[in-house]
């Protein structure tokens, strides 16, 4: 009999290890406190596959980080995701700032990261000629990239749904079950499920999932991180993603251009007492501006187009707790503490995941009719206008543009409802609409009402994302 799986978050990493497991004869479930993939923290993050030179050497950080980047190249060409490898520059503004970009060179080589070079002055503005004059150095780190946090999430999602993961959403679970120091199932919504092993990928809440299975060895604190968005008319103010010398404990504020052709800035870092607290502030805001501004001089308010912000699960650790614990709760298995690198370790952690199942004991086969190949939905406005007519003779709905913005068709929405999305932001996540100057201004209402059309529900049904995030109450005006 095939053994029985739950895998709690269906942010990046437990989307990662759905489908890295979906590879092997077991029966898996993953259950989601939201409405879709990506969760939490994966769909509010710098978009960045990190280069790995920042993490301690020794470290699981350290190791999966550099491990999950060379990862990337493989899995866009299996799960066509957005993704870029563009280099990365960490730039020093003073002669003590220099210093920092020796101990990262150093730590990068032990780490294991290719091609790492500190550029000189003259070498780094040749490649990135916006930055603050002032500069002295900079480390430049090729491998580094950008990709789609939400394209990669929901291309993990779709292609473990094609080999056999069933995905549970608006199920949050309350507990793990162990009992004589073995799991027994888990507890979501008051309902009890019966499963061999469970797996907690529940990012900021990892560690009440833990401590309910008996694991309380650590705890998860939320550190907030603020980001704004710029339209597409300031330019490609820079080619690669620019660091400043790192912080004590941030990487500090970046600028970075992300797949969409935007400019974004981000995160600040800030300790804060509620994990789901995703305000923005005035303060969190002006920092983050600022601390762009000393990288980029040339940034300007005038063309911000949004803002928002993701909470991080900072663990008490400092490190990753990957592990198993076959003496106190045999088939609990904790990906817990997952903040940066984590989007870039995801799918290295998956793998160190299967290991621990073997760890256990318990026999892997593989998959037989595993399928790693996933296509991802044709982006009209970047295909050749042969292409294009193509598809619109295939089906009229690629030639009505819906989202002005980004060129988004309604032929793309239907297609991505088709797979799986059935809030507006399961739209965005998926096809890009609503992402430009007039944020869902004009195509926002358009959305609801195809989704409504398509999945064959009242207006007042469609939510934005979570289940209390409705567009419409009621009616106002008789028919």
């Amino acid at each position: 009999m095939k053994k029985k799986i739950a895998i709690i978050g269906s942010g990046v990493v437990g989307c990662a290890i759905a489908r890295e497991l979906s590879k092997y004869d077991f029966n898996i479930s993953v259950f989601e406190k939201g409405s879709d993939a990506p969760g939490g923290a994966s769909k509010a993050n710098s978009a960045i596959v990190h280069a790995g030179y920042d993490d301690m050497p020794g470290t699981i950080k350290g190791k999966l980080c550099v491990k999950g980047n060379a990862l990337f190249s493989s899995l866009k060409e299996e799960l066509d995701f957005p993704f870029e490898r563009n280099g990365s520059l960490v730039v020093a503004l003073n002669n003590k700032e220099k210093n920092k970009l020796e101990e990262l060179f150093i730590r990068g080589k032990k780490n294991g990261v290719p091609n790492l070079k500190i550029l000189s002055r003259e070498e780094t503005l040749k490649l990135e000629p916006n930055l603050n004059p002032s500069v002295v150095a900079s480390l430049y780190a090729p491998t580094a990239g950008i990709v789609s946090p939400f394209g990669y999430t929901v291309a993990l999602y779709e292609n473990a749904i094609k080999n056999g993961v069933n995905f549970y959403f608006n199920e949050k679970v309350e507990r793990v079950v162990v009992e004589e120091n073995r799991v027994k199932g888990l507890v979501s919504n008051g309902k009890f499920h019966r499963f061999d092993i469970v797996i907690n990928a529940a990012g900021v809440h990892s560690d009440e999932i833990s401590k309910s299975a008996g694991i309380d060895s650590f705890y998860v604190y939320p550190k907030r991180g603020e980001y704004f968005v710029f339209d597409d008319a300031i330019g490609k103010v820079v080619s690669r993603t620019i660091f400043p010398a790192p912080q004590k404990d941030s990487k500090g504020i970046l600028v970075a251009y992300d797949v969409f052709g935007k400019i974004i800035i981000g995160p600040n870092s800030e300790l804060i007492g509620e994990k789901e607290n995703t305000e923005t502030t005035r303060e969190g805001l002006s920092e983050v501006f600022n601390g762009a501004k000393k990288l980029v001089p040339s940034l300007n308010t005038r063309n911000i187009i949004t803002y928002f912000s993701g909470v991080r699960a900072q663990p008490s650790t400092g490190d990753f707790i990957i592990e198993n614990y076959p003496e106190k709760a045999f088939g609990f298995i904790n990906a817990a503490g997952i903040k940066s690198p984590g989007f870039t370790a995801s799918y290295a952690i998956a793998a160190l995941v299967r290991d621990l199942i073997k760890d256990l004991g318990i026999e892997i086969k593989r998959n037989k009719n595993f399928n790693p190949i996933r296509k991802n939905i044709p982006r009209f406005r970047d295909l050749p206008k042969s292409k294009q007519m193509e598809l619109i003779n295939k089906d009229p709905k690629y030639g009505h543009i819906i989202c002005r913005c980004e060129l988004v068709t309604e032929g793309e929405i239907v297609e991505a409802i088709k797979r799986g999305a059935k809030t507006v932001e399961g739209v965005k996540f998926r096809t890009s609409a609503g992402f430009g100057r007039c944020q869902m201004g004009f195509c926002g209402p358009r959305i609801v009402e195809i989704l409504a059309r398509e999945l064959k529900l009242p207006l007042n049904e469609i939510k934005k994302h979570t289940e209390n995030s409705r567009y419409l109450l009621r009616k106002t005006k008789p028919n």
